[in-house]
This record gives structure tokens, sequence and C-alpha cells, in this order.
């Protein structure tokens, strides 16, 4: 849902002015919060996947060692989710 600005200003303005400094502080933690969220996300589109796999990420993917297709999974565990 957009919020037009207009209206975050009228709810700041009836604030009472004891609450002006927890206002602010919770918009600056939003503010930080956007903008390391997009930070993290940067890093991570940089990252190149072969990089980000350890020697034994890699062979545990290539191995059909352990491998449990969605229906024996979901009756071992109990799941009570469709897997495929």
């Amino acid at each position: 849902m957009a919020v037009r600005k207009q209206l975050l200003y009228e709810l700041i303005e009836r604030l009472d002015e004891t609450d002006h400094q927890t206002a602010y502080d919770f918009l600056m933690y939003l503010l930080d919060r956007s903008r390391k969220e997009r930070m993290v996300w940067e890093r991570i589109d940089e990252t190149d996947e072969e990089e980000a796999l350890t020697e034994e990420e890699r062979q545990q993917l290539q191995s059909d060692e352990g491998y449990i297709i969605g229906g024996e999974a979901k009756r071992e565990f109990g799941l009570q989710v469709d897997l495929p």
C-alpha cells in the first residue's frame, strides 16, 4: 500500500513533541536498514557463484548420495506439504 508523503507529514505533526525523537530515531533506523539491505544484495550479486561454494559443497551438489526425493522425505519426516 502506497502512503502519500503528505500523510506521513501530517502524522508527524500530530505527535506530541516528546515523541519527535522516537519518530526521528525510527525513521533513521528504516533508512539505515534499507541502505544495509541494498548493500548486502549488491555484494551477493557481485559474488561469483562458483567462488561462493567450497570444494566440499560442490562435491555434495554433484553427488547422488544422500539425495531424497520429495515423497520419501514427506513420509520419513511426516511432512504435511507437497514436495516435488
